[in-house]
This record gives C-alpha cells, structure tokens and sequence, in this order.
C-alpha cells in the first residue's frame, strides 16, 4: 500500500526484531560489544531497558555477529518452576526425552553441553524476560549451570534479558550467589533527539527508501511523545506514514503526528 508510493521495498518500521533494521546507537554499540565479549568469555550478562527499547533485536544481532560457533538457546517465557526451566534447557539443546528428575536432567545437559563442546560450539542460553521468573530458585538453577566446565573454561554462556525491575529483583540477598558470577550488568537507554532522527532515516534506508521523510518538527514531536523507545517510535512511524499516504502528501510533518498521537496514547 504506502510502500509504492514512498518508494519502499519492505515496511521500514515493522515490530519485529530483525537484526537488518538494528539501529545501533551509542547505548546500542556499547550493549553489543560488550555482551559479545562475555559471551566469547562464556560468562553471565544482565541486559535490561524498557519496553520496546531493542534488548530482543540485539540479542538477534548477537546470534549473527557470533556466528556458527555459537548455538543460541532461546526461552522466551521463562515463567517455569526449575524442573520445567531445566526440561525446556535439556529440549533446546536437543536432548530426545528429557529426565524427570533434577539429577537426570542435569545429566542430560552436562552430556549435551560437552558434546557441543567436542564439536567447536557454545551454547548460548537467552533467557528473556527475566522479571517474570516468578520461583526463585529458577536462579539458582541458572547459577549452577555456570558450573559446567573444563579445567580452563566454562561450557556455556547465559544471556539474561528483562525490563528495569529485573534489576531490583537481582539486587536482592537473596540472589548473591547468582550476582557474584554476573560478568556485566547493563542497562540500555531509549534513544535521544538526534538518534531518533538517525533511527527514522536509518529504517528508512534500510527498507529501500529516502531519509529526509520526516521532517525535523516531526521528529521532535514523535521524540517527545514516544520519550525515545525504538518500539514506540515505530507505531508512530507506520502511522504516520499510513496518513501521509491516505492524504498524498510527500513529508511528514508534526501535524500529521499530532493528528494520529490521540488514537496511539489510547
């Protein structure tokens, strides 16, 4: 539909985190950077942020830059007791019929971890949205699988994603054990002014079309309404474009967010 009339190959602003549309700003760069350099050091990373603010993408991003010697295990609904979040580990590191028990599963891994190993690759647990692990000895389970290791070098690497209360939930005593093998906690920012601006043309480019759409009075408007979130910017930005569209009109200009701004903030 608009993608003709703005000269688009693909929509430059959809919601899901391809790594080809990875805006990295400097939180982002610096995020990815040093998230790779743990996981090439097979330790534990903390990455939380907002809403919407990219932590999925990047980790996505990650899987690419790393490449084939990497295996990313990926749980996405990490609202399990610990048998469970061990089961759903064992499944995603192709274990045929995962144990019942603790002891059995935990075997199971150590076998499937080593033999990753054997084989040149390192698995890489994701496990997103963090703060809703609601038992804490899930942690606890996350902890102990930092304790498959050789003699100069663990076997895996864990990525945990989450929302800012994450932070809080960690921060407890409760959790120092886990917090004590935390290589790197970090905490992305949405975007400022001039990277919002850099985000829209950047999609843009990336979806085949021309940057300059946005004019700057848009811009500052969808800044200010949307406080930077990449995620909220882009609703913003499809509508938008869907309104210059239906009204013909070449630029999106701040009176076109403000028209549309109304019906987002519902």
């Amino acid at each position: 539909m608009y993608k003709r009339y703005f000269g688009l190959r693909e929509k430059p602003f959809s919601k899901t985190p391809d790594p080809r549309f990875l805006f990295l700003s400097r939180g982002h760069e610096e995020a990815l950077a040093r998230l790779e350099f743990v996981i090439e050091e097979r330790d534990i990373a903390v990455l939380t942020g907002e809403i919407g603010c990219g932590k999925t993408t990047i980790s996505r991003a990650l899987m690419d830059r790393l490449g084939d010697r990497y295996r990313f295990c990926y749980i996405v609904n990490p609202r399990l007791n610990p048998i469970e979040f061990l089961r759903t580990i064992a499944r995603l590191l192709d274990v045929k019929t995962p144990a019942t028990s603790k002891d059995g599963l935990l075997e199971q891994i150590n076998s499937a971890v080593y033999l990753c190993c054997q084989q040149g690759i390192c698995p890489v647990i994701v496990i997103d949205e963090g703060q809703v692990v609601d038992d804490g000895e899930v942690f606890d389970e996350i902890r102990l699988l930092t304790n498959f290791q050789l003699d100069d070098q663990n076997l895996l690497a864990i990525l945990i994603l989450g929302q800012p209360e994450l932070r809080t939930m960690l921060s407890s005593p409760r959790f120092e054990p886990l917090r004590q093998r935390i290589a790197l906690h970090y905490h992305l920012q949405p975007l400022s002014l001039e990277e919002t601006m850099e985000y829209l043309d950047f999609r843009l480019e990336a979806a085949g079309g021309a940057a300059g759409l946005f004019t700057p009075d848009a811009v500052l408007r969808i800044f200010q309404l949307t406080g930077g979130v990449p995620r909220k910017i882009n609703s913003m930005a499809t509508n938008a474009l869907l309104v210059a569209y239906g009204s013909d009109t070449a630029l999106i200009d701040s009176t076109i967010i403000n028209e549309i701004k109304d019906e987002l903030m519902m």
